[in-house]
């Protein structure tokens, strides 16, 4: 009998043996996977773009709504606003960022309108701007230049009044501004 319990210890033995080598091998397998993949760099916070108001003591007329309806006096329906609405007293417009304005536009929805590039993929658009605008395509702007006036020249929001109507774009996708404009007292 006792030899029993000697080949049992053994088999016992032999089978944890086993486990434990198997674990100890694949945690060995898993660290140096862990420790040979690339790690990404750091963030250098030098080149991060940062955005200034578009207007000087801009007041917020009509906020980014992307998931509650707002209604359009303008146009007499409920919609989505996927921009923000700034007026102010001086009713100056200003570059948010630097960038290369990329298209200047007149229609009669939008009024005078003026597209600028920014870095990582920013693009700002400014519209219901006054025929006074100061830009053309292809000049490279500065963070708060002027580029024209806010009017009331977007017939599809006249009713708001003399406004600039404000959007901004990430990798062609249109954002909150809030996310990028110190807009929290206006």
């Amino acid at each position: 009998m006792e030899i029993k319990k000697e080949k049992k210890g053994k088999n016992l033995f032999k089978k944890v043996g086993a486990l434990s080598l198997a674990c100890v091998f694949a945690v060995g397998v898993a660290l140096t996977i862990a420790f040979s993949i690339p790690r990404g760099e750091e963030v250098s916070t030098e080149n991060v773009i940062t955005f200034g108001l578009p207007m000087n003591n801009a007041v917020v007329v009509k906020d980014y709504a992307d998931d509650k309806l707002q209604f359009n006096e303008s146009l007499n329906r409920w919609e989505i606003h996927l921009s923000v609405d700034l007026t102010s007293e001086d009713n100056l417009v200003l570059a948010a960022c630097d960038g290369v304005v990329t298209s200047v536009d007149e229609n009669s929805l939008e009024g005078y309108v003026v597209e600028i590039e920014h870095a990582d993929g920013f693009v700002s658009v400014y519209s219901s701007l006054s025929e006074n605008v100061k830009v053309a395509e292809g000049d490279v702007v500065s963070k708060g230049q002027q580029i024209g006036e806010a009017s009331d020249s977007a017939a599809n929001e006249s009713a708001t009044g003399g406004h600039l109507h404000f959007t901004l774009f990430k990798d062609g996708l249109e954002v909150d501004p809030n996310l990028y404009l110190d807009l929290q007292n206006k």
